[in-house]
């Protein structure tokens, strides 16, 4: 049954054939390549219906007759139901049956069609890729077909929110500290400017936040440009600055400039600059009107950035402590609340949200927070919403994926727990879910190694049972910035990007059974210095997150003496650091959920 989104298909192929273009590739992100962009920028998602509050990672290709888009692993399951109806079906991007777009559009287009992008929204290396490819195969490209600004008349405005400082007592770096780093990486490049696209990275420099522009995370809307002379420039809307944000940017000899002129401000730049340009950042517009050399690297800044310091590192257990007083909160109130059937997903993102945001540090949460209950679990990246809300009543698994954005850190915690009686099926595979946490966070390492060369440590166990998940084990974590930050990571694919002291990474193994339930288990962990011999610099991992596991899912008999230590050693570390915070219920409850387990 056809709905509202089948009609955005037929404005868009209406405009199409007006302007001659065969096909069309919809990018699912914004000018600064987000992961989550704000709602003006969100067109991918409101032409298919394949959306949700955490944001979809997806892209969609329009051809007169045909429509599809494009995702991965996480959302299969949910692009499958929400593109029902709409002209769009689903392609893998990874997994068994991946299907690569730019190879498959190549193969569909003929010689001397045209296949347009909006290149405001592709990244430098993602565009040059694509037209290197058509162009091989004499298919035309055009990169500037701004589609959205033709169809969707209802568009919502740039965010306008205002910006605040984050306290440099946390951060425990200066602006000027920050701009001195990334002039060095110039130097290193070859460059003598740069050129941020990324909101992260922009935030992270300059020691400001902003509440609501991007959901979830605490960044802005803007770009930033630097050079060896000293000049600094931030491009933004003059409406988000506040006196006391202009009193910061004066104090660090910022020049604001308008948003909308740094394609402008790109074209006038002298032609001795050596401009350093992200490729994988920056959008393939941006680029086109370079006036000066580009130069392509950034890598660096993201690097920066991945490295906490110790005052970030001591603040964060500060974060990680008022987080694990609220889960024990959260957790305590659904087994009270969960006999009478009364809770629901939905209920229960509310009460987890309100308790988080009981701490005044805690400005949002770090995402939407994922509650499945049995089969909803199965669904990597579910959000549950009135139309999929499901009461939380009978036996079974209940998967909770949700993080705080604390002024003193980022938090991002899975649990999965049983309510009920869980059955053996559930218990042995929980328990081959957690032999791999334990095994990647027992992990020594030489300096040098990379996230994909520890991977395999989280999956082996399920692996050896023919069992498999398809997302990455780890991701890189921000300091009150994004949740989910690079460049290092804990994956299959291959990441050039060494595991280094200070770098925060997630631990998060999982199994999905579809129409049954999920499993994931995740903590934060950062690298640090494990010892030094004969054969150079080895590495270790410690935890940050501190809340138990649910011991009732359990089946010591499979477990090695190793991994049950592991496991009663980090429950006594939660409840000496989280019990002096709890009202002696709380203490009585958190002390049960850690008592030694036992074969």
């Amino acid at each position: 049954m056809a709905n509202i989104h089948f009609d955005y298909l037929t404005r868009l192929r209406e405009v199409m054939k007006e302007k001659g273009i065969d096909c069309v590739i919809i990018s699912g992100t914004d000018p600064h390549q987000s992961e989550l962009p704000p709602a003006h920028w969100r067109g991918r998602e409101w032409i298919t219906g394949f959306e949700s509050g955490n944001g979809t990672n997806g892209t969609a290709v329009v051809l007169a007759d045909e429509a599809y888009c494009w995702t991965d692993s996480r959302y299969f399951i949910q692009a499958e139901d929400q593109l029902q109806g709409s002209g769009f079906k689903m392609m893998k991007e990874d997994g068994p049956d991946a299907v690569d777009l730019i190879d498959w559009v190549t193969e569909k287009m003929n010689a001397g069609q045209v296949v347009a992008i909006d290149g405001m929204t592709f990244s430098v290396s993602y565009a040059q890729r694509l037209q290197q490819e058509l162009n091989d195969n004499n298919i035309k490209f055009v990169d500037d077909f701004a589609l959205f600004d033709h169809i969707w008349p209802e568009r919502p405005e740039r965010p306008k929110n205002k910006l605040f400082i984050h306290d440099e007592k946390i951060v425990g770096e200066t602006v000027d500290e920050k701009v001195a780093d990334v002039l060095k990486e110039l130097k290193g490049e070859l460059a003598n400017a740069i050129m941020l696209s990324a909101l992260d990275d922009i935030a992270w420099i300059t020691n400001l936040r902003a509440a609501n522009d991007i959901a979830f995370s605490p960044i802005f809307v803007a770009y930033l440009y630097l050079d060896e002379n000293g000049r600094r420039v931030l491009f933004i809307d003059k409406e988000k600055i506040t006196e006391e944000v202009a009193a910061h940017l004066e104090k660090y000899k910022f020049e604001v400039e308008p948003y909308d002129s740094v394609l402008d401000f790109a074209a006038a730049l002298p032609k001795e600059t050596r401009l350093l340009l992200d490729p994988m950042k920056t959008s393939r517009t941006l680029y086109d009107h370079v006036g000066c050399t580009p130069v392509f690297g950034g890598d660096g800044v993201a690097k920066l950035k991945s490295i906490k310091n110790q005052t970030m590192l001591a603040n964060l257990e500060t974060a990680m402590e008022k987080d694990g007083v609220a889960l024990t909160k959260f957790f305590m109130m659904v087994e009270k609340e969960y006999p009478s059937g009364k809770l629901t997903e939905v209920e229960l993102g509310k009460r987890l949200r309100a308790l988080r945001l009981a701490d005044p540090s805690c400005v949002d949460e770090s995402f939407a927070p994922i509650l499945g209950w049995n089969a909803h679990g199965a669904i990597v990246h579910y959000e549950a919403t009135e139309q999929t809300d499901v009461a939380i009543v009978g036996d079974g698994l209940l998967l909770v994926d949700s993080g705080g954005q604390y002024t003193f850190g980022t938090t991002d915690i899975t649990r999965t727990i049983a309510l009920g009686t869980p059955t053996d099926e559930q218990r042995h595979d929980f328990t081959l879910v957690m032999k791999g946490h334990i095994n990647l966070a027992n992990a020594v390492f030489p300096a040098g190694t990379r996230g994909d060369q520890l991977d395999s440590l989280a999956r082996i166990f399920l692996w050896k049972e023919g069992k498999a998940y398809y997302h990455g084990t780890g991701h890189g974590v921000g300091f009150f910035i994004n949740c989910h930050e690079g460049p290092q990571n804990i994956r299959l694919n291959h990441n050039p990007t060494p595991l280094q002291p200070g770098m925060i990474t997630s631990n998060e193994p999982g199994l999905y059974l579809e129409g049954r339930y999920g499993i994931r288990c995740e903590n934060l962990i950062v690298t640090v210095p494990a010892m030094q011999t004969e054969f150079g610099q080895f590495y270790k991992f410690e935890e940050m997150t501190l809340f138990p596991f649910d011991l009732t899912l359990f089946e010591p008999a499979i477990m090695t003496d190793a991994e049950i230590d592991w496991l009663n050693t980090y429950h006594k570390k939660v409840y000496d650091r989280l019990s002096p915070l709890l009202n002696d219920e709380e203490k009585a409850w958190l002390q049960k959920k850690t008592q030694p387990l036992s074969k």
